[in-house]
């Protein structure tokens, strides 16, 4: 049985958007530490960190715990779990970039049930239940229903964490910039996910992302309509870092046939 409840879904909104109110608290960034040359975290990640992590105990302590700044090796896929970037878009946070997100997951049998993701600048709520529709601020959203690539706006990811994958990488955003409108490359996986669930894009594709990157946004993409999957076009693997590329159906067929064809 779930322990998703139309009262919890509502109960973990309200944390979110609490814990969301901290990325954009004046001076809010006053410690920022490197976990690799292209990979930082700062105050405001723990701080939103810790406090889903007691929102969501006290709400459903039953549930496991998955965070991006902590140890995740213990987690059971069977059990149902929380998946939560507490930043995400954390460079863009440090250079006041405005473009940051709180993303939240519920997984439940191995499978994502529930996602929400905050963009506190904006402010813009996504959320998304498994068969009940993708939401920003209450409205449903659909994707864009653009069926060529020739006439889409795509984002690109450029998998900062993986150098030696960039001349793959970037050959792919060449391809998917001579064959679209244009590119665009935010730093902020959710909300790319999301603003293509609501159709300001009309696909985004990444090399490597995390589960906490995209167990939200992939959802509440897949919700609005979107195809989901990752770039060989397998389905994404719920506890393992790997590539996403996701867009409307037929953008996202012509996405993938231009990526294996590189």
């Amino acid at each position: 049985m779930s322990i998703l409840t139309d009262k919890l879904a509502e109960d973990v909104v309200a944390a979110v958007k609490e814990a969301g109110a901290l990325l954009t608290e004046r001076g809010g960034v006053r410690e920022i530490r490197a976990k690799r040359p292209t990979d930082f975290v700062t105050n405001v990640d723990f701080a939103v960190q810790e406090l889903l992590r007691a929102r969501l105990s006290a709400l459903a302590g039953e549930a496991q715990f998955m965070g991006e700044e902590q140890d995740n090796s213990g987690i059971d896929p069977a059990r149902p779990v929380w998946i939560l970037d507490p930043v995400d878009g954390t460079t863009n946070l440090i250079r006041n970039l405005r473009h940051s997100a709180v993303s939240l997951a519920l997984a439940e049998g191995g499978r994502v049930v529930f996602g929400a993701v905050y963009n506190p600048y904006a402010p813009e709520l996504f959320t998304a239940r498994l068969g009940g529709g993708a939401y920003l601020n209450g409205r449903r959203i659909s994707v864009s229903g653009e069926g060529r690539l020739a006439r889409s706006l795509v984002s690109v990811g450029t998998a900062p964490g993986r150098r030696e994958w960039s001349g793959r990488v970037f050959a792919e955003m060449r391809a998917l910039y001579d064959g679209a409108v244009d590119v665009r490359r935010s730093g902020c996986a959710s909300l790319d996910l999301c603003d293509t669930a609501c159709g300001r894009l009309d696909a985004y594709v990444e090399r490597w992302l995390m589960p906490w990157d995209y167990a939200a946004g992939a959802l509440i993409a897949a919700e609005a309509g979107g195809a989901v999957t990752d770039c060989e076009g397998g389905e994404l693997k719920l506890l393992e870092a790997g590539g996403l590329c996701a867009g409307t159906p037929a953008v996202h067929a012509e996405v993938l046939e231009l990526l294996r064809g590189l």
